[in-house]
């Protein structure tokens, strides 16, 4: 019997909530679930590659149906490489649609044999982007209810913390 492998594939920069709630529900579905954590994006990233990884791995710890990998190129020959059928995306808004129906035609278009699956983010993250939790982490706002606590002392490190009162100032925002 064949084991259906799924990649879970983004930046993660940083991993939030919602990112974790998709990769927790398929990983229901598939036999393995890869998290590929993207190392070199056409943008800035707050955390390297090396401290993305860790926050994914951290995040999934114990969950032994979720493997975590970083990976440059095409999704499509990652997905080769690691013999995964499946791509995972995740959908928050109706805007988010068009795009990911354009990347999945093009994924088709490359790798016709791997299919593309989109989940429906729960209600509570729809608001959620890596982009918003920086932004409003930069901004001395409590971003608790949205990352795990180790993404959040990740953030706050990257930030001067003032005195005492657990807000962060905006000194290194590249994005």
């Amino acid at each position: 019997m064949t084991k259906i492998r799924a990649l879970f594939p983004a930046t993660f920069d940083p991993i939030h909530n919602g990112h974790i709630d998709i990769a927790l529900r398929a990983s229901r579905l598939f036999d393995e679930l890869v998290v590929g954590v993207f190392e070199r994006p056409l943008k800035n990233l707050m955390f390297s590659p090396e401290e993305r990884m860790a926050l994914v791995k951290e995040a999934f710890d114990g969950k032994d149906k979720i493997r975590v990998l970083g990976y440059s190129g095409l999704t499509v020959q990652f997905c080769q490489e690691i013999d995964a059928q499946v791509i995972v995306r995740g959908l928050r808004v109706f805007s988010d649609f068009e795009f990911e129906f354009r990347l999945a035609l093009a994924n088709q278009a490359l790798a016709p044999q791997i299919e593309t699956i989109s989940f429906i983010t729960a209600k509570e993250h729809t608001f959620l982007s890596s982009t918003t939790v920086r932004e409003i982490a930069s901004l001395g706002g409590d971003v608790s209810s949205m990352v795990p606590a180790h993404v959040r002392a990740a953030l706050a490190a990257k930030y001067d913390v003032n005195s005492g009162d657990g807000r962060f100032t905006t000194n290194s925002l590249r994005d």
